[in-house]
């Protein structure tokens, strides 16, 4: 009777995720923090599993960071959702793919809202034909990029080059994974597996591999919080929930943490420096921090392709002593040079956390 429950409780939280025929949409500040992931998006889904993966170049921020930072009412940033949705449908097709966690939730409570107040919709409509002249269909699927990669995460470990094991142990790499709060805590049944057991990026590692970490904070947020940031007083709050989850994770020395967030991987691994430079700590092995990568880049790194053109420099924390153990071959001397191969230039290296 136990595991019968456990099982109905876990066929609640599975969503139906298409296997082709894609609208995506973009984040509008992932490709200022780490732009390769968006790329390495496209070329996997296009390229090495064949996908229809259609982009507008005309849709936009969805609104949703003004709109959690409240600068915006809700119905500014709902007209924003509907001409994206009218975008889409003007491009003939219906399942919806974002690559922001903010920007998901943010469409799954557009349209949870709409379907319990079918008057806003209609209000929204006007607004949109009023403003310019569109109107929409509603999108039969809505799904992150992340669950996307996740779908197809078997198919990529048979095309995979590489592995998350240790080349010289043989064993496994320990991974943490971090769930955007956008995307399992807003709505839980929207996400796989929910808010407490999300699946979307456990299935990646252990497709991979690799093996996943669970440790006390794993379900704390990652310190952003929008509020907690985008004021400048309020930076110390985003400082110290980062802190906190690293203090939890250090006793299971993990290899490395995976996250599905435009905000997440931009602070564990800034806030990493800012530990190792205030505090003198640091918490990977030997003086270096916890690499922390998107979904995309992960599974770029598996399928072969070079750390740079992924865009691995750009992180603060270290990638090479991840690269070494499962044998990614890498140019250190390419690290920092531009799609010209011109010298991009070096950042000053932190003081108390070991980089290349």
């Amino acid at each position: 009777m136990i595991y019968q429950g456990k099982q109905k409780i876990w066929a609640d939280y599975q969503k139906e995720i298409p296997d082709d025929h894609w609208y995506y949409v973009r984040s509008c500040i992932r490709q200022n923090f780490f732009p390769g992931s968006e790329k390495m998006f496209t070329k996997i889904t296009r390229e090495d599993l064949g996908l229809d993966m259609y982009e507008n170049e005309h849709h936009t921020t969805c609104g949703g960071i003004a709109y959690h930072c409240d600068t915006i009412p809700q119905e500014t940033v709902m007209t924003i959702v509907a001409r994206q949705f009218a975008l889409m449908t003007e491009a003939g097709y219906e399942n919806y793919c974002c690559s922001c966690i903010t920007s998901f939730g943010n469409y799954i409570e557009t349209l949870e809202s709409w379907h319990e107040f079918p008057e806003l919709e209609a209000r929204i409509r006007e607004h949109l034909w009023k403003s310019c002249k569109r109107e929409f269909n509603k999108p039969k699927y809505v799904a992150h990029t992340s669950d996307v990669i996740y779908k197809h995460r078997n198919e990529i470990a048979e095309k995979a080059k590489f592995r998350l094991v240790d080349k010289n142990t043989g064993e496994p790499l320990r991974g943490v994974e971090h769930i955007g709060c956008h995307y399992n805590k807003m709505f839980p049944s929207k996400g796989v597996g929910g808010a407490e057991y999300p699946y979307v990026l456990c299935g990646m590692i252990e497709s991979w591999g690799g093996q996943v970490v669970d440790y006390p904070e794993r379900r704390h947020c990652c310190g952003y919080g929008f509020r907690q940031y985008h004021i400048r007083a309020n930076r110390g709050y985003s400082f110290a929930n980062t802190h906190k989850k690293f203090e939890s994770m250090e006793p299971y020395h993990p290899d490395f943490i995976l996250t599905n967030c435009p905000g997440c991987p931009y602070f564990l691994d800034r806030w990493q420096y800012v530990t190792a430079e205030t505090e003198g700590k640091t918490y990977g092995r030997n003086g270096y921090g916890i690499p922390v990568f998107t979904y995309e880049e992960l599974a770029s790194l598996v399928l072969g392709y070079d750390p740079w053109d992924i865009g691995l420099q750009l992180h603060q924390v270290a990638v090479e002593p991840f690269l070494d153990k499962i044998g990614i071959e890498y140019d250190p001397d390419a690290k920092y040079l531009g799609v010209n191969k011109k010298d991009i230039g070096r950042p000053s290296l932190p003081e108390h956390m070991v980089c290349f």
